[in-house]
């Protein structure tokens, strides 16, 4: 036998010639029907906000890279995803500097200072958003009035405070709350996209919202209300987190089985944060609980290796 034929590569074996840019190029075509939603909601400050976070991401690992005299990486466009996530996740009444914190602590906080993209322990939009709510919370949680007459709460206050919510207006996006959170279908939409093309699959988003959606019907004090569920299922930052963050590949478990516990984990937690609470929301902090888990779900699903150390047949 040939010595040229004992020669192994290092790791990965598996290969795709489908790159990282494509995958980001992918995932900002699928969020431009919410972003646009989300403009045509809100206004021109909707629009200000992605600009001015999308440029705070991409310049903050530009200038960290050229500093260090390292690789310069903005080309793969996850930083752009990382800012328009980010916009996505704030209200359209926020100041305009609080996008460029935000965007910074995204960047150089939870990405770049862990080795940058495929390193970072946390999705870097949801990490900066909850530094945000954290530190400045009336900003974070101050949420314009679009006529409607509910003074800017949005639906899940309205129904964690016992009032009733027009669905119809939820599902469609015609309510309160951040840029891109509030329209069920655009959300939709975009993720279908991803859906199609291959880019994300549903065990960890449908595991998620199935979880959550059985959770909300033994917990949530209403029994088999459909109304209720469809607003706790259409409300808030489910959707656009099941479909665009919980599905980060850096940031999920990379097992089959590691997946439908991850997305388990977070409907149980998400549901216990809006029910249990004191805030009608949860999904960033659920979703951000579950990236430090992570490492556990991987260790207890990765399949044992055959021969010495591992399992025998």
């Amino acid at each position: 036998m040939s010595t040229e034929m004992l020669k192994v590569s290092s790791n990965p074996h598996v290969r795709s010639r489908v790159t990282t840019s494509q995958i980001m190029g992918a995932v900002i075509i699928a969020l431009l029907p919410a972003a646009g939603f989300g403009i045509y909601n809100f206004g021109v400050w909707a629009l200000i906000h992605i600009l001015i976070c999308v440029a705070t991401t991409v310049l903050t690992e530009l200038v960290y890279e050229l500093l260090l005299k390292k690789p310069v990486t903005i080309g793969d466009l996850s930083a752009v995803v990382t800012g328009l996530l980010l916009a996505l996740n704030l209200p359209a009444t926020a100041p305009w500097w609080i996008g460029i914190i935000g965007g910074v602590f995204a960047i150089l906080i939870v990405k770049m200072l862990f080795g940058g993209i495929g390193q970072n322990f946390m999705n870097p939009a949801l990490g900066a958003r909850c530094f945000l709510i954290l530190s400045f919370t009336r900003i974070m949680t101050n949420f314009p009035d679009i006529g409607d007459g509910l003074s800017g709460a949005t639906p899940l206050a309205l129904i964690k405070s016992g009032q009733s919510v027009n669905i119809m207006n939820m599902i469609i996006g015609r309510t309160s709350g951040t840029i891109g959170e509030t329209s069920m279908i655009a959300i939709v939409v975009g993720a279908c996209f991803l859906i199609l093309l291959g880019v994300i699959d549903l065990r960890i988003p449908g595991m998620y919202i199935l979880s959550f959606a059985v959770f909300i019907l033994i917990f949530g004090g209403h029994g088999f209300d459909p109304a209720y569920l469809s607003a706790q299922l259409a409300g808030g930052g489910l959707m656009l987190g099941a479909f665009f963050m919980a599905t980060d590949y850096t940031t999920r478990p990379i097992t089959k089985i590691g997946q439908y516990i991850f997305g388990i984990f977070l409907g149980i937690m998400t549901g216990i944060f809006r029910i249990f609470g004191p805030s009608a929301e949860g999904v960033s902090y659920a979703i951000i609980l579950g990236n430090l888990i992570v490492p556990l779900i991987e260790k207890i699903t990765y399949p044992k290796a055959f021969g010495r150390g591992g399992e025998r047949i």
